[in-house]
């Protein structure tokens, strides 16, 4: 018997010991349905450390006493999704927490807000992006009174995440550490006024990746340097066509995602240039790194930051831009091409250039400057170039 009874014990208190582990909010078509009748807003933090890498941990406990796996010392990532129609988990989500802590040792807490998210009603979803940002500065004026600092703090919204991390930067007044804005959303924000957006003054360091300007994103620049791939507008790799069903929807909107996950997760640099315009990148107008001095041209990414110094003291926007391949990893390498044609009489023909990949694949040109007496381009390994030469005109490049 008491063999029996010390054994009773033990798995009492084993579990007892055991933790429970949060999810997040499994919703549905339902819930959006519902959200017509009942609108609700309720967040949930849940926090992830290489100590609970696979099991999310409530912040707070029911005591109101901070969790023992999160460090005020080390450095916290904010993750924050954005508009969720179908209430469904981001699919991201557990590889993007992953490659963080692969990254670093670091905090991160995901910021559930889909009871507010999860609704037919887009304007709704907008309207919920304050009410958010008010709850999560309650949780964070917490965290300040137990130790923890503003300056450790970085946010990464995605969509209207990346909004709800604006509007917590402006309650703190710009001393958040750092915001990653990934393809912010464009509807209802495009053409707003700073208060009423993500704004580079909403922390220390704010670098922004648009991926689908003329579609989910938004395309004005607004952080201390703006990342268009490709462009900004399309993503190579992306459906073209509505029949492809959702993926044509999402698949630009989502890209700036897993273009920031891939600067995690390989080797390649997405090295890019500061330039007015893709049109001019791509004419091979802006390979010029020296205004970065001994640092060359920002990378996307998560390393973006190590130019956070460079970049707050110049006062003009920083536009960049870079092309990507159209699948993970998504690394493209540039070559630099400049013929000079030094005889002004020329003959009928023309001169081709193409470089192919291992696959032998190209890609269709494009030329947006007219023939001068120097031609610059910007190739990735998979392109093809055609040109007619002609002889000098008195426009200067």
């Amino acid at each position: 018997m008491r063999v029996y009874i010390f054994l009773c014990l033990m798995c009492w208190a084993r579990s007892e010991n055991k933790r429970l582990c949060l999810e997040f909010s499994q919703l549905s078509i339902k819930d959006s349905f519902k959200d017509l009748f009942v609108p609700q807003t309720e967040i949930f933090l849940m926090l992830y450390t290489r100590n609970n890498l696979n099991c999310a941990e409530p912040l707070f406990e029911q005591s109101n006493s901070l969790n023992v796996n999160f460090n005020i010392s080390k450095k916290t990532v904010w993750l924050i999704h954005g508009y969720r129609p179908t209430g469904s988990a981001p699919s991201w989500l557990q590889r993007f927490l992953r490659i963080l802590l692969n990254q670093d040792d670091i905090n991160i807490i995901v910021v559930d807000w889909n009871r507010g998210a999860t609704t037919f009603l887009y304007n709704r979803a907008v309207k919920n992006t304050r009410k958010v940002a008010m709850s999560l500065s309650g949780y964070i004026r917490n965290l300040l009174k137990h130790g923890a600092s503003l300056d450790n703090f970085h946010f990464i919204g995605i969509s209207l995440g990346a909004h709800i991390s604006g509007f917590v930067g402006k309650i703190f007044q710009g001393q958040l550490g750092r915001i990653t804005g990934l393809d912010p959303a464009g509807p209802k924000f495009s053409g707003k006024s700073f208060n009423d957006r993500l704004d580079y003054t909403d922390a220390k360091f704010v670098d922004v990746i648009h991926s689908d300007t003329n579609g989910l994103g938004i395309k004005e620049p607004l952080g201390h340097i703006d990342f268009y791939p490709n462009g900004g507008k399309t993503q190579p790799g992306c459906p073209k066509s509505i029949l492809s069903g959702i993926r044509f929807i999402k698949c630009d909107h989502q890209r700036a995602v897993y273009l920031f996950m891939a600067s995690l997760e390989t080797n390649c640099n997405f090295i890019s240039f500061p330039c007015p315009s893709y049109e001019d990148f791509k004419a091979g107008s802006c390979v010029d790194c020296d205004k970065f001095s001994e640092k060359s041209c920002p990378r996307l990414g998560y390393q973006a930051e190590l130019w956070k110094d460079v970049l707050k003291v110049r006062r003009e926007e920083t536009t960049v831009f870079l092309d990507t391949a159209g699948t993970s990893p998504f690394c493209a390498y540039y070559f630099v091409l400049t013929v000079t044609v030094l005889d002004d009489t020329l003959e009928d023909g023309y001169i081709t250039f193409k470089l192919l990949n291992q696959l032998g694949m190209v890609e269709e040109p494009r030329l947006y400057e007219p023939p001068l007496c120097i031609y610059n381009f910007v190739l990735k390994e998979d392109e093809e170039v055609f040109l007619s030469p002609s002889t000098c005109t008195s426009k200067k490049i």
